[in-house]
Protein backbone atom coordinates (compact mmCIF):
# COMPACT_ATOMS: atom_id res chain seq x y z
CA UNK A 1 0.00 0.00 0.00
CA UNK A 2 1.20 3.51 -1.01
CA UNK A 3 0.64 7.08 -0.18
CA UNK A 4 2.07 9.71 -1.66
CA UNK A 5 1.19 13.58 -0.27
CA UNK A 6 1.51 17.34 -2.25
CA UNK A 7 2.77 19.89 -0.08
CA UNK A 8 2.38 21.74 3.21
CA UNK A 9 2.72 25.36 4.38
CA UNK A 10 4.68 25.94 7.87
CA UNK A 11 5.13 22.25 7.96
CA UNK A 12 1.10 21.46 7.38
CA UNK A 13 -0.03 19.26 4.64
CA UNK A 14 -2.52 20.63 2.95
CA UNK A 15 -2.65 19.17 0.12
CA UNK A 16 -2.30 15.36 -1.14
CA UNK A 17 -2.96 12.55 -3.99
CA UNK A 18 -4.42 9.31 -3.04
CA UNK A 19 -2.69 6.51 -2.49
CA UNK A 20 -3.55 3.25 -4.25
CA UNK A 21 -3.82 0.11 -2.38
CA UNK A 22 -3.71 -3.32 -3.97
CA UNK A 23 -6.83 -5.36 -2.81
CA UNK A 24 -5.72 -8.48 -0.91
CA UNK A 25 -7.81 -12.25 -0.54
CA UNK A 26 -9.39 -11.26 -3.69
CA UNK A 27 -10.92 -15.07 -4.60
CA UNK A 28 -11.51 -15.56 -8.20
CA UNK A 29 -13.52 -19.26 -9.28
CA UNK A 30 -11.73 -21.14 -11.39
CA UNK A 31 -12.74 -20.49 -15.29
CA UNK A 32 -13.47 -24.43 -15.82
CA UNK A 33 -15.44 -24.61 -12.82
CA UNK A 34 -19.37 -24.78 -13.88
CA UNK A 35 -21.06 -21.62 -12.39
CA UNK A 36 -24.58 -20.46 -11.97
CA UNK A 37 -24.62 -16.73 -13.26
CA UNK A 38 -27.51 -15.56 -10.85
CA UNK A 39 -25.44 -17.49 -7.99
CA UNK A 40 -21.76 -15.48 -8.91
CA UNK A 41 -20.59 -13.01 -6.27
CA UNK A 42 -20.13 -9.45 -7.28
CA UNK A 43 -17.22 -8.02 -6.40
CA UNK A 44 -17.65 -5.13 -4.30
CA UNK A 45 -16.28 -1.81 -5.75
CA UNK A 46 -13.97 -1.41 -2.83
CA UNK A 47 -11.54 -4.69 -3.61
CA UNK A 48 -11.30 -3.87 -7.17
CA UNK A 49 -7.51 -2.54 -8.42
CA UNK A 50 -7.65 0.86 -8.74
CA UNK A 51 -7.48 2.67 -12.52
CA UNK A 52 -6.41 6.02 -11.66
CA UNK A 53 -5.31 7.98 -9.24
CA UNK A 54 -7.62 10.23 -7.43
CA UNK A 55 -7.56 13.15 -5.71
CA UNK A 56 -8.06 12.94 -1.98
CA UNK A 57 -11.00 15.76 -0.92
CA UNK A 58 -9.63 16.64 2.93
CA UNK A 59 -6.14 15.63 4.67
CA UNK A 60 -5.01 15.70 8.02
CA UNK A 61 -2.18 18.68 8.68
CA UNK A 62 1.33 16.79 9.12
CA UNK A 63 1.91 17.65 13.14
CA UNK A 64 4.35 19.82 14.04
CA UNK A 65 5.60 17.35 16.85
CA UNK A 66 6.61 14.19 14.92
CA UNK A 67 10.09 13.52 15.70
CA UNK A 68 13.47 14.36 13.11
CA UNK A 69 14.98 11.47 11.98
CA UNK A 70 18.23 10.40 14.00
CA UNK A 71 20.74 12.31 12.23
CA UNK A 72 23.43 9.63 13.04
CA UNK A 73 21.09 6.79 12.13
CA UNK A 74 19.96 8.55 8.87
CA UNK A 75 23.77 9.22 7.82
CA UNK A 76 24.90 5.78 8.45
CA UNK A 77 21.82 4.00 6.23
CA UNK A 78 22.07 6.49 3.31
CA UNK A 79 25.88 6.52 3.13
CA UNK A 80 25.35 2.47 2.68
CA UNK A 81 22.30 3.16 0.05
CA UNK A 82 25.00 4.93 -2.05
CA UNK A 83 27.56 2.83 -2.23
CA UNK A 84 27.82 1.88 -5.73
CA UNK A 85 29.67 -1.08 -7.27
CA UNK A 86 30.49 0.58 -10.93
CA UNK A 87 32.49 3.66 -11.46
CA UNK A 88 31.23 7.24 -10.75
CA UNK A 89 29.84 9.46 -7.36
CA UNK A 90 26.72 10.44 -5.57
CA UNK A 91 26.18 13.03 -4.08
CA UNK A 92 23.19 13.96 -1.44
CA UNK A 93 21.45 16.69 0.23
CA UNK A 94 18.28 16.25 2.91
CA UNK A 95 16.59 18.75 4.02
CA UNK A 96 13.71 19.03 6.81
CA UNK A 97 11.02 21.01 5.34
CA UNK A 98 9.32 22.83 8.08
CA UNK A 99 12.04 23.40 10.35
CA UNK A 100 14.71 23.77 7.43
CA UNK A 101 17.31 21.39 9.35
CA UNK A 102 19.70 19.92 7.30
CA UNK A 103 19.46 16.09 8.19
CA UNK A 104 22.08 14.32 5.20
CA UNK A 105 25.25 15.51 3.19
CA UNK A 106 27.45 13.85 1.09
CA UNK A 107 29.07 16.02 -1.46
CA UNK A 108 25.58 18.15 -1.33
CA UNK A 109 26.92 21.75 -2.34
CA UNK A 110 29.13 20.50 -4.46
CA UNK A 111 28.15 21.64 -8.37
CA UNK A 112 27.12 18.54 -10.48
CA UNK A 113 25.59 17.62 -13.75
CA UNK A 114 21.90 17.60 -12.91
CA UNK A 115 20.32 16.24 -16.48
CA UNK A 116 16.34 16.80 -16.23
CA UNK A 117 16.56 17.78 -13.05
CA UNK A 118 17.41 21.15 -14.19
CA UNK A 119 13.34 21.48 -15.50
CA UNK A 120 12.48 22.02 -11.65
CA UNK A 121 13.97 25.41 -12.29
CA UNK A 122 12.11 26.14 -15.94
CA UNK A 123 9.18 24.75 -14.06
CA UNK A 124 9.50 27.24 -11.35
CA UNK A 125 10.12 30.41 -13.38
CA UNK A 126 7.28 29.38 -16.59
CA UNK A 127 4.53 29.23 -13.49
CA UNK A 128 6.03 32.34 -11.89
CA UNK A 129 5.88 34.16 -15.11
CA UNK A 130 3.66 33.15 -17.56
CA UNK A 131 0.84 32.37 -14.18
CA UNK A 132 -0.63 28.39 -14.16
CA UNK A 133 -3.93 29.37 -15.98
CA UNK A 134 -2.48 31.15 -18.81
CA UNK A 135 -2.97 29.73 -21.62
CA UNK A 136 -1.15 29.68 -25.23
CA UNK A 137 -2.83 30.80 -28.02
CA UNK A 138 -2.23 30.01 -31.70
CA UNK A 139 -4.10 32.36 -34.30
CA UNK A 140 -5.21 32.65 -37.54
CA UNK A 141 -4.88 36.26 -38.60
CA UNK A 142 -5.50 38.29 -42.13
CA UNK A 143 -2.44 38.93 -44.21
CA UNK A 144 -1.15 41.80 -46.85
CA UNK A 145 -4.30 40.62 -49.40
CA UNK A 146 -7.80 39.11 -48.70
CA UNK A 147 -6.73 36.03 -50.33
CA UNK A 148 -3.90 35.60 -47.36
CA UNK A 149 -3.86 34.12 -44.26
CA UNK A 150 -1.16 33.55 -41.57
CA UNK A 151 -0.63 30.83 -38.87
CA UNK A 152 0.65 32.53 -36.14
CA UNK A 153 2.49 31.02 -33.47
CA UNK A 154 2.20 31.87 -29.58
CA UNK A 155 4.26 29.14 -27.75
CA UNK A 156 2.05 26.05 -27.73
CA UNK A 157 4.24 23.11 -28.69
CA UNK A 158 1.35 20.67 -27.67
CA UNK A 159 -1.00 21.53 -30.76
CA UNK A 160 -2.92 18.21 -32.11
CA UNK A 161 -3.49 17.85 -36.29
CA UNK A 162 -7.09 17.16 -35.18
CA UNK A 163 -9.90 18.39 -33.36
CA UNK A 164 -9.24 20.05 -29.78
CA UNK A 165 -9.26 17.55 -27.22
CA UNK A 166 -10.61 19.40 -23.92
CA UNK A 167 -9.69 16.57 -21.93
CA UNK A 168 -6.25 16.20 -22.82
CA UNK A 169 -3.21 18.19 -22.33
CA UNK A 170 -1.21 16.84 -25.41
CA UNK A 171 -3.93 18.25 -28.12
CA UNK A 172 -5.83 20.31 -26.59
CA UNK A 173 -6.00 22.88 -28.81
CA UNK A 174 -6.27 21.48 -32.46
CA UNK A 175 -5.37 22.68 -35.90
CA UNK A 176 -8.77 20.86 -37.24
CA UNK A 177 -11.04 22.81 -34.92
CA UNK A 178 -8.71 26.05 -36.11
CA UNK A 179 -9.79 25.22 -39.59
CA UNK A 180 -12.85 24.99 -39.35
CA UNK A 181 -14.02 28.24 -37.21
CA UNK A 182 -10.94 29.97 -40.26
CA UNK A 183 -13.44 28.90 -43.13
CA UNK A 184 -16.52 30.25 -41.02
CA UNK A 185 -14.25 33.59 -41.13
CA UNK A 186 -13.61 33.55 -44.55
CA UNK A 187 -17.03 32.37 -45.56
CA UNK A 188 -18.66 35.36 -43.57
CA UNK A 189 -16.20 37.58 -45.00
CA UNK A 190 -16.54 36.23 -48.22
CA UNK A 191 -13.37 35.80 -49.49
CA UNK A 192 -12.30 34.33 -52.85
CA UNK A 193 -10.42 31.26 -53.30
CA UNK A 194 -8.15 29.70 -53.46
CA UNK A 195 -6.56 31.29 -50.13
CA UNK A 196 -2.50 31.48 -49.82
CA UNK A 197 -1.33 30.11 -46.07
CA UNK A 198 1.58 31.62 -44.46
CA UNK A 199 3.59 30.84 -41.00
CA UNK A 200 4.18 33.11 -38.48
CA UNK A 201 7.11 31.97 -36.45
CA UNK A 202 9.03 34.64 -35.70
CA UNK A 203 7.77 34.86 -31.62
CA UNK A 204 11.07 32.84 -31.03
CA UNK A 205 14.41 34.17 -32.36
CA UNK A 206 17.92 33.05 -33.03
CA UNK A 207 19.31 29.71 -33.70
CA UNK A 208 16.54 26.82 -33.37
CA UNK A 209 18.89 24.21 -32.16
CA UNK A 210 21.11 25.21 -29.01
CA UNK A 211 24.73 24.59 -29.69
CA UNK A 212 25.21 22.84 -26.26
CA UNK A 213 23.05 19.95 -27.31
CA UNK A 214 25.03 17.05 -28.53
CA UNK A 215 24.26 16.36 -32.24
CA UNK A 216 24.45 12.41 -31.03
CA UNK A 217 21.07 13.56 -29.20
CA UNK A 218 19.67 15.49 -31.60
CA UNK A 219 19.97 12.62 -33.72
CA UNK A 220 18.47 10.50 -31.80
CA UNK A 221 15.61 12.52 -30.90
CA UNK A 222 16.15 13.78 -27.23
CA UNK A 223 15.47 17.23 -28.63
CA UNK A 224 14.19 19.09 -31.76
CA UNK A 225 14.84 22.31 -33.24
CA UNK A 226 12.53 25.29 -31.28
CA UNK A 227 9.67 26.90 -33.02
CA UNK A 228 6.79 28.80 -31.09
CA UNK A 229 4.31 25.87 -32.43
CA UNK A 230 4.76 22.59 -32.93
CA UNK A 231 2.75 19.14 -33.08
CA UNK A 232 2.62 16.71 -30.35
CA UNK A 233 5.61 18.33 -28.48
CA UNK A 234 7.75 18.18 -31.75
CA UNK A 235 7.23 14.76 -32.43
CA UNK A 236 5.87 13.13 -35.71
CA UNK A 237 3.03 11.50 -33.57
CA UNK A 238 2.39 12.03 -29.97
CA UNK A 239 3.39 8.60 -27.91
CA UNK A 240 6.52 8.07 -29.98
CA UNK A 241 9.29 9.24 -27.72
CA UNK A 242 12.27 8.47 -29.87
CA UNK A 243 13.72 8.45 -33.14
CA UNK A 244 13.86 11.05 -36.03
CA UNK A 245 12.39 14.37 -35.11
CA UNK A 246 10.51 16.98 -37.20
CA UNK A 247 13.52 19.60 -38.30
CA UNK A 248 11.01 22.54 -38.63
CA UNK A 249 7.83 22.22 -36.40
CA UNK A 250 6.48 25.44 -37.24
CA UNK A 251 5.97 24.20 -41.35
CA UNK A 252 4.79 21.17 -40.11
CA UNK A 253 2.18 22.75 -38.25
CA UNK A 254 1.48 24.41 -41.29
CA UNK A 255 1.26 21.65 -43.61
CA UNK A 256 -1.48 19.84 -41.26
CA UNK A 257 -3.45 23.25 -40.64
CA UNK A 258 -3.57 23.58 -44.63
CA UNK A 259 -4.77 19.65 -44.85
CA UNK A 260 -7.21 20.55 -42.16
CA UNK A 261 -8.33 23.46 -44.44
CA UNK A 262 -8.75 21.19 -47.10
CA UNK A 263 -11.04 19.11 -45.12
CA UNK A 264 -13.35 22.00 -43.66
CA UNK A 265 -13.88 23.37 -47.56
CA UNK A 266 -11.03 25.80 -48.23
CA UNK A 267 -8.67 25.60 -51.09
CA UNK A 268 -5.07 26.64 -50.67
CA UNK A 269 -2.21 27.15 -52.84
CA UNK A 270 0.20 25.04 -52.74
CA UNK A 271 2.91 27.14 -51.21
CA UNK A 272 3.22 27.95 -47.99
CA UNK A 273 5.65 30.46 -47.19
CA UNK A 274 6.89 32.35 -44.15
CA UNK A 275 5.47 36.09 -43.02
CA UNK A 276 4.58 38.22 -40.02
CA UNK A 277 0.81 37.79 -38.93
CA UNK A 278 0.00 41.57 -38.17
CA UNK A 279 -3.18 41.60 -39.50
CA UNK A 280 -6.99 41.13 -37.21
CA UNK A 281 -7.10 37.83 -35.84
CA UNK A 282 -10.13 35.54 -37.89
CA UNK A 283 -9.80 32.51 -35.60
CA UNK A 284 -7.80 30.87 -32.62
CA UNK A 285 -7.15 27.78 -30.35
CA UNK A 286 -5.81 28.21 -26.78
CA UNK A 287 -3.46 25.71 -25.21
CA UNK A 288 -3.98 23.42 -21.95
CA UNK A 289 -2.80 25.63 -18.93
CA UNK A 290 0.52 26.82 -18.09
CA UNK A 291 -0.11 24.73 -14.97
CA UNK A 292 -1.12 21.27 -16.73
CA UNK A 293 1.47 21.84 -19.85
CA UNK A 294 4.53 22.48 -16.92
CA UNK A 295 2.85 19.60 -14.96
CA UNK A 296 3.19 17.30 -18.74
CA UNK A 297 6.70 18.35 -18.71
CA UNK A 298 7.52 17.34 -15.63
CA UNK A 299 5.59 14.09 -15.50
CA UNK A 300 7.51 13.02 -18.97
CA UNK A 301 10.27 15.04 -18.56
CA UNK A 302 9.75 16.19 -21.77
CA UNK A 303 12.55 18.67 -23.34
CA UNK A 304 10.69 20.09 -26.57
CA UNK A 305 8.28 21.63 -24.12
CA UNK A 306 10.69 22.37 -21.44
CA UNK A 307 12.79 24.80 -23.97
CA UNK A 308 9.63 26.19 -25.10
CA UNK A 309 8.37 27.41 -21.48
CA UNK A 310 12.13 28.61 -21.27
CA UNK A 311 11.45 30.69 -24.18
CA UNK A 312 8.40 32.01 -23.22
CA UNK A 313 9.42 33.12 -20.01
CA UNK A 314 11.95 35.29 -21.87
CA UNK A 315 9.00 37.00 -24.08
CA UNK A 316 6.70 37.39 -21.15
CA UNK A 317 9.62 39.38 -19.28
CA UNK A 318 10.21 41.18 -23.02
CA UNK A 319 13.10 39.99 -23.56
CA UNK A 320 14.95 38.14 -27.04
CA UNK A 321 13.34 34.60 -27.00
CA UNK A 322 16.52 33.19 -27.90
CA UNK A 323 18.64 30.59 -26.20
CA UNK A 324 20.59 32.27 -24.63
CA UNK A 325 17.97 35.04 -23.60
CA UNK A 326 15.46 31.90 -22.24
CA UNK A 327 18.33 30.93 -20.31
CA UNK A 328 18.97 34.28 -18.57
CA UNK A 329 15.61 34.62 -17.91
CA UNK A 330 15.15 31.65 -16.17
CA UNK A 331 17.78 32.33 -14.04
CA UNK A 332 16.69 35.97 -13.09
CA UNK A 333 13.03 34.65 -12.23
CA UNK A 334 14.23 31.83 -10.20
CA UNK A 335 17.19 34.12 -7.94
CA UNK A 336 13.64 36.05 -7.61
CA UNK A 337 12.00 33.71 -5.89
CA UNK A 338 14.87 33.01 -3.76
CA UNK A 339 17.53 30.28 -5.03
CA UNK A 340 21.17 31.90 -5.32
CA UNK A 341 22.52 30.60 -8.25
CA UNK A 342 26.47 31.70 -7.73
CA UNK A 343 28.20 28.93 -8.59
CA UNK A 344 25.53 27.28 -10.82
CA UNK A 345 26.11 26.70 -14.48
CA UNK A 346 23.04 26.86 -17.09
CA UNK A 347 23.45 26.10 -20.68
CA UNK A 348 19.66 25.09 -21.55
CA UNK A 349 16.11 25.57 -19.48
CA UNK A 350 15.82 21.50 -19.94
CA UNK A 351 19.13 19.93 -18.97
CA UNK A 352 19.84 17.86 -22.04
CA UNK A 353 22.72 20.25 -22.77
CA UNK A 354 26.40 19.95 -21.85
CA UNK A 355 27.91 22.51 -19.09
CA UNK A 356 24.73 21.96 -16.77
CA UNK A 357 26.02 22.19 -13.19
CA UNK A 358 24.58 22.49 -9.87
CA UNK A 359 24.61 20.84 -6.63
CA UNK A 360 22.07 18.85 -4.42
CA UNK A 361 21.74 21.45 -1.78
CA UNK A 362 20.29 24.10 -4.40
CA UNK A 363 17.97 21.15 -6.02
CA UNK A 364 16.69 20.63 -2.46
CA UNK A 365 16.24 24.28 -1.83
CA UNK A 366 14.13 24.58 -5.03
CA UNK A 367 12.04 21.23 -3.71
CA UNK A 368 11.74 23.43 -0.75
CA UNK A 369 10.51 26.54 -2.31
CA UNK A 370 7.75 24.91 -4.29
CA UNK A 371 6.24 23.42 -1.45
CA UNK A 372 6.33 26.23 1.03
CA UNK A 373 2.94 27.31 -0.47
CA UNK A 374 1.21 24.54 -2.68
CA UNK A 375 -1.72 27.38 -3.92
CA UNK A 376 0.88 29.83 -5.38
CA UNK A 377 1.77 30.22 -9.02
CA UNK A 378 5.11 28.09 -8.57
CA UNK A 379 3.63 25.12 -6.18
CA UNK A 380 1.45 24.48 -8.88
CA UNK A 381 4.36 22.33 -10.36
CA UNK A 382 3.76 19.69 -7.43
CA UNK A 383 1.00 17.65 -9.24
CA UNK A 384 3.60 17.25 -12.35
CA UNK A 385 6.60 15.31 -9.46
CA UNK A 386 5.89 11.39 -10.91
CA UNK A 387 5.31 9.14 -8.32
CA UNK A 388 7.27 6.37 -7.20
CA UNK A 389 5.91 3.20 -8.87
CA UNK A 390 2.59 5.06 -10.02
CA UNK A 391 3.20 7.43 -13.03
CA UNK A 392 5.37 9.28 -15.22
CA UNK A 393 8.99 8.29 -15.42
CA UNK A 394 8.72 6.62 -12.27
CA UNK A 395 5.86 4.48 -13.21
CA UNK A 396 8.45 1.52 -13.86
CA UNK A 397 10.67 2.13 -10.68
CA UNK A 398 9.93 1.60 -6.78
CA UNK A 399 8.93 -2.11 -7.73
CA UNK A 400 10.75 -4.34 -5.54
CA UNK A 401 13.00 -4.73 -2.48
CA UNK A 402 14.95 -2.59 -1.10
CA UNK A 403 13.21 0.44 -3.01
CA UNK A 404 9.58 -0.61 -2.58
CA UNK A 405 9.53 1.14 0.66
CA UNK A 406 9.37 4.24 -1.15
CA UNK A 407 6.86 3.33 -3.82
CA UNK A 408 3.84 5.55 -3.33
CA UNK A 409 5.24 7.68 -0.91
CA UNK A 410 8.33 9.63 -2.94
CA UNK A 411 7.56 11.98 -5.73
CA UNK A 412 10.27 13.03 -7.29
CA UNK A 413 11.97 14.31 -10.63
CA UNK A 414 14.07 12.11 -12.56
CA UNK A 415 17.16 12.98 -15.08
CA UNK A 416 19.13 10.45 -17.41
CA UNK A 417 22.23 11.20 -19.32
CA UNK A 418 25.29 8.82 -20.38
CA UNK A 419 26.99 9.07 -17.58
CA UNK A 420 24.20 10.89 -14.93
CA UNK A 421 21.00 9.78 -13.17
CA UNK A 422 19.50 12.35 -10.92
CA UNK A 423 16.25 12.20 -8.38
CA UNK A 424 15.32 15.35 -6.41
CA UNK A 425 11.82 15.56 -4.93
CA UNK A 426 10.12 15.15 -1.65
CA UNK A 427 8.85 12.43 0.53
CA UNK A 428 6.96 12.00 3.87
CA UNK A 429 8.88 9.45 6.13
CA UNK A 430 7.00 6.95 8.69
CA UNK A 431 6.78 9.84 11.69
CA UNK A 432 5.00 11.84 9.19
CA UNK A 433 7.93 14.81 8.63
CA UNK A 434 8.15 16.28 5.27
CA UNK A 435 11.47 15.52 3.52
CA UNK A 436 12.75 17.45 0.76
CA UNK A 437 16.09 15.54 -1.13
CA UNK A 438 18.41 15.59 -3.97
CA UNK A 439 20.52 12.64 -5.47
CA UNK A 440 22.80 13.46 -8.51
CA UNK A 441 24.78 10.25 -9.50
CA UNK A 442 27.85 11.63 -12.20
CA UNK A 443 30.64 9.43 -14.06
CA UNK A 444 28.75 6.63 -14.32
CA UNK A 445 30.36 4.85 -16.68
CA UNK A 446 28.30 1.68 -16.43
CA UNK A 447 25.47 4.30 -17.56
CA UNK A 448 22.60 5.71 -15.83
CA UNK A 449 19.52 2.68 -15.68
CA UNK A 450 22.18 1.07 -14.01
CA UNK A 451 22.57 3.18 -10.77
CA UNK A 452 18.84 3.75 -10.91
CA UNK A 453 18.49 1.41 -7.74
CA UNK A 454 20.87 3.33 -5.95
CA UNK A 455 18.96 6.38 -6.21
CA UNK A 456 15.72 4.99 -5.54
CA UNK A 457 16.74 2.72 -2.65
CA UNK A 458 18.30 5.94 -1.20
CA UNK A 459 14.98 7.79 -1.32
CA UNK A 460 13.23 4.57 0.46
CA UNK A 461 15.72 4.81 3.10
CA UNK A 462 13.97 8.56 3.68
CA UNK A 463 10.50 7.06 3.25
CA UNK A 464 11.63 4.45 6.39
CA UNK A 465 13.24 7.21 8.10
Amino acid sequence: MGRTSKAVTSGLLICALAAVSVPAGLYLAPAFLPQDPAAVAVVPAAQLAPATISTLTGVNPLSKEAPLPDADQLSEELKKALMYDGEGTFSMYVTDVSSGTELFSQDGKMARIPASNLKLLTAAAALKTLGPDTRLRTEVRTGDSPQEIVLRGGGDAMLAAGESDPESVMGYAGLATLAKETAAALTKAKVKEPITLSVDDTLFTGPALNPKWAKGDVDAGEIAPIFPLALNAGRVEPGVLSGPRPQDSAMVAAQAFAEALADAGVTTTETISRASGTGATLAAVDSATVAQQTQYMLDESDNYVAEVMGRMVAVTLDREASNTSAVAAVRQVVEELGLPLDGVVTTDNSGLAEGNLISAERLAKMVTLLLADPTSNIGAALPGLPIAGLSGSLAQRFTAEPQLSGAGVVRAKTGSLNEVSALSGYVINSHGRLLAFSILGNGLTGGAAAARPVLDGAAAVLAES
